[in-house]
């Protein structure tokens, strides 16, 4: 968290729109978001309390834009925390307002707290969205706790649209989350979750039967649920990548490789590594390596092309790759790739050639750290050879 000392003072002048050249060379602030499957998990509840939190140790909190959808719990939670007011934008008879980001520029808090980061600001505002004036907040070197629900992030709406049948307008960019100093999830089961939209406590009671009956669906919410989860799973894998040195970190996700080779049966070694990447539900790779001093036959190639088309109907990525020697190239892969499981056949070679010259099975044992090797056994089924 910023000090006094890195903070805008009091004499900011406001940001012209889109404008970051006032505050170049100062330290950007630090951007924490919670996140959760739907409305009504507790982000914002959760963000005021930590707000209070900090207020309660001394630092200088405002709220910069609170949304409490008439959510009592949420509007008495906001109390006791000082509230920068909303912009006015009259339009007609109507008059709507949004957030004042140059008011929060000029107070220059350490910390704002900044609710549903995915808004789309009123006509005639500085910025379309939410997000973006938190970025020149943050560019203020101001600290930034904000809130969104995972299915507003971009890479995900059609995902969630497959899923729910709800296609999402408001979207927040990958890269916002990317740049995330902090990623919370509020996570509650679906069964908590309905709960509280029956007693209320998310929309008004003429809404609840719709919701239930739509969006709020139990297997919604369990599919929502889980992108939220491994979206902060992505993330914190991520950042251990990047930070890591030598790239010793360790894997959160499953991900599945199998090694197929020319060998007929191997479309049933990528049956059973589907089965397997289906139950740890994680991403299939296939790879076949090529042997540069070796064309294959018309048969091998459609044998090698039945294999790729088999492994994208299992959703799975196919790689081909040219080495001669097999095992350090599924190696090379595998850490390229992150895997964590490699599935491979049982080694045909006689008992003679793998003494002289050993198994693939040996020789990835030695090459592979933190993966675990499947050998799958069949009486004709050969590994790459």
């Amino acid at each position: 968290m910023s000090d006094n000392s890195n903070s805008g003072s009091a004499g900011t002048p406001p940001l012209n729109s889109g404008s970051y050249s006032l505050y170049q060379g100062r330290r950007r602030g630090k951007h924490k978001i919670f996140i959760g499957m739907a409305p009504g998990v507790g982000k914002t509840y959760r963000m005021l309390e930590e707000g209070h939190a900090l207020k309660h140790e001394g630092l200088d909190v405002v709220v910069g834009l609170l949304e409490t959808h008439g959510r009592k719990e949420t509007a008495e939670k906001g109390e006791r925390l000082e509230i920068v007011p909303r912009k006015q934008y009259p339009r007609g008879e109507l008059t709507l307002t949004d957030m004042d980001t140059d008011a929060i520029l000029k107070r220059s808090p350490q910390l704002v707290l900044i609710d549903e980061l995915a808004h789309t600001n009123v006509p005639g505002s500085p910025r379309e969205k939410r997000y973006e004036d938190v970025e020149v907040v943050l560019a203020a070197g101001i600290d930034v706790y904000s809130t969104m629900n995972v299915q507003h992030l971009e890479s995900l709406n059609d995902l969630v649209a497959r899923i729910t049948g709800v296609v999402v307008r408001e979207r927040v960019p990958d890269r916002i989350l990317d740049e995330a100093d902090e990623i919370v999830v509020i996570d509650v089961t679906p069964e908590t979750l309905q709960e509280r939209l029956l007693e209320g406590k998310i929309y008004a009671p003429e809404k609840i039967q719709q919701s239930l009956d739509n969006f709020f669906q139990r297997r919604n919410l369990i599919a929502l649920r889980e992108l939220a989860l491994r979206e902060v799973a992505d993330n914190v894998e991520g950042n251990a990548i990047a930070t890591t040195p030598n790239g010793q970190f360790c894997n959160i996700h499953e991900r599945v490789l199998v090694c197929v080779s020319t060998y007929p049966n191997s479309v049933q070694l990528l049956r059973r590594g589907a089965r397997l990447a289906n139950y740890m539900n994680a991403p299939l790779y296939t790879l076949f390596v090529a042997d540069p001093e070796r064309f294959l036959t018309k048969e091998e190639s459609l044998h090698i092309h039945t294999c790729e088309k088999l492994c994208k109907e299992f959703e799975g990525s196919f790689i081909r790759v040219t080495n001669s020697n097999v095992a350090n190239a599924i190696a090379q892969v595998a850490e390229k790739y992150r895997i964590t499981q490699i599935v491979i056949g049982e080694s045909q070679r006689s008992r003679w050639q793998m003494l002289l010259k050993g198994s693939l099975t040996q020789k990835l044992v030695r090459l592979l750290k933190n993966i675990d090797l499947h050998i799958i056994a069949s009486e004709k089924m050969v590994s790459p050879k």
